[in-house]
């Protein structure tokens, strides 16, 4: 009489593992990316955010923020926050820091903004917003 053979063999684990280890390598990555398409959402509401604020500003004063260089947009949260938006918003990855929400205003013979975003999923890396009479103090980004 023969044994019965209970439970599975090494190799019948080891294809299982590999299975269950490409599959979670594929929902990973999905997971990655669709969390930068998400974060590019927040950036993109963000900065419409910030554009209702600064038309509003502009019709209660006439004029933009002035900040006269090339600024982190924290740096006008006094003139807009908290009369105009309850606060600043900042880049969901990059906070404040050196790549975060950019600002500029006051351009020599425009009246107008410009604003920097550094989005993750786009083919452009950088993408600018204006408002008012802005120019094109950043040349080389795209207009988004």
């Amino acid at each position: 009489m023969e044994p019965v053979r209970r439970g599975f063999t090494l190799i019948e684990l080891l294809i299982v593992i590999a299975i269950i280890g490409i599959l979670s390598a594929t929902v990973l990555v999905s997971l990655n990316s669709a969390r930068g398409k998400a974060r590019d959402a927040r950036r993109q509401t963000d900065m419409n955010q910030v554009r209702t604020a600064l038309e509003m500003y502009y019709f209660d004063n006439g004029s933009y923020p002035v900040d006269g260089a090339n600024t982190r947009l924290g740096e006008i949260a006094s003139s807009l926050v908290p009369e105009y938006m309850p606060s600043i918003p900042v880049d969901p990855t990059n906070g404040t820091g050196s790549t975060g929400y950019r600002y500029r205003s006051d351009v020599p013979g425009e009246a107008g903004y410009e604003m920097l975003v550094n989005y993750e999923t786009d083919s452009v890396s950088w993408c600018r917003y204006t408002g008012g009479d802005a120019g094109t103090v950043w040349d080389g980004y795209t207009n988004c």
